[in-house]
């Protein structure tokens, strides 16, 4: 049997083009929270804290997530800054904690729910110390 044509098939050609399918959907989750308020252990859909929205944002995108920002780095692959796309976590240290959790939007920008009295919004990274995972 001849073959005289093949189906076009799109297979990733990095690890990071793998996570930009399901990691622009988070992106794109996120934003749409965007002015959510801020409250300690919600997960959403109309308040969050700062893992509880990133749960949220990757559940929807189809990704699983554990419940804390230390869960979450645990349960992730480190990268490298230079390594970073949108749709990857970013963390923020406290101690030997990790703190605060967002989600790489890109631009050096994320989107996260950074503490209570404040809401959902995308921010720039305001620390070199920030460290970045990808969600397997």
């Amino acid at each position: 049997m001849l073959i005289t044509s093949l189906a076009t098939v799109s297979v990733p050609a990095t690890p990071a083009e793998a996570a930009s399918s399901y990691g622009a959907k988070a992106v794109a989750i996120a934003a749409s929270k965007e002015g959510a308020p801020y409250a300690y252990g919600a997960t959403g859909p109309r308040k969050f804290d700062c893992s509880g929205l990133t749960l949220y944002a990757f559940r929807k995108a189809g990704r699983t997530l554990p419940r804390t920002a230390e869960q979450q780095y645990r349960s992730t692959r480190r990268i490298s800054r230079r390594q970073r796309t949108a749709g990857d976590l970013v963390f923020f240290p406290a101690g030997s904690t990790m703190a605060h959790v967002g989600i790489y939007a890109g631009n050096g920008k994320i989107w996260h729910a950074p503490r209570p009295g404040t809401r959902v919004r995308l921010e720039e990274i305001w620390t070199e110390n920030a460290r970045y995972t990808r969600a397997n």
